[in-house]
């Protein structure tokens, strides 16, 4: 058995991107899911909605900042992109679960394919994660206001977890935000998010991309986010909780 496999992922190849956006832009990367936007807008058949506190409080944790900088580390939905540029916001999106699935897979290929890959490569989690982090979240230090960090830390290694919440750190300026999202035990479906108005989500179900990899508890996410002097958290009737990291 791989080490792809015991980490409950298949093959496939998928890749990670980046997509800065001024204020005024209305491009978008090929191939990247869009969706229509306005109030007449009809759900599709695997897309719900969720009231979201944690949303409307990241919200009031911008008012004011005028031209921020914003990143989105899921995928790149029109109707986020939208929502953040007429607010002003230069956005970049980078799908961190696609990003870490692409690698793992490139790692397993590696491996199989190169006969010193297993005596040059630190195949442990730690080896791993550090990677996977010299390819990817490669931002200047202090570049962003806020970042979007959904529920994506439920469904990466944990190793991986601690040095990339320690990168976010290096990213956001001081004061600056995030929002991210932890299941109260390990989801049975796997979903994505996307920004429809000030405090609700859109919640797209999806294939699973990566299967969840920890529950955290309280003291575990605080554990984590030591370096932020805020912590503030809802928890909805989904058993999803939203929390709040101010720097």
């Amino acid at each position: 058995m791989t080490f792809l496999n015991k980490l409950g992922l298949g093959s496939g190849m998928s890749r990670s991107f980046s997509l800065p956006l001024h204020s005024n832009a209305r491009a978008r990367t090929p191939g990247a899911p869009i969706s229509a936007v306005g109030p007449t807008r009809v759900l599709e058949q695997n897309e719900s909605t969720r009231v979201s506190n944690g949303l409307k409080e990241f919200l009031w944790n911008l008012d004011g900042l005028g031209r921020g900088t914003l990143l989105d580390l899921g995928p790149a939905w029109q109707t986020t992109l939208s929502f953040f540029i007429e607010r002003g916001f230069r956005v970049s999106s980078e799908d961190i679960l696609r990003g870490w699935k692409a690698f793992l897979t490139e790692e397993e290929r590696r491996l199989r394919d190169e006969a010193d890959a297993s005596e040059t490569l630190d195949m442990t989690s730690s080896g791993r994660a550090t990677r996977f982090l010299a390819e990817n979240l490669q931002y200047p230090r202090a570049s962003f206001d806020a970042v979007l960090l959904w529920d994506l830390l439920d469904y990466l290694e944990p190793t991986l977890v601690k040095q990339m919440v320690a990168s976010l750190a290096e990213l956001l300026r001081p004061g600056g935000v995030i929002l991210a999202m932890f299941h109260s035990k390990k989801p049975e479906d796997f979903q994505r998010y996307r920004v429809a108005d000030s405090n609700t989500l859109q919640v797209i179900s999806s294939a699973v991309i990566c299967p969840a990899q920890k529950v955290y508890q309280n003291r575990e996410i605080q554990d984590l986010f030591i370096r932020y002097r805020t912590m503030k958290s809802f928890v909805g009737r989904d058993q999803l909780r939203e929390t709040l990291f101010i720097k």
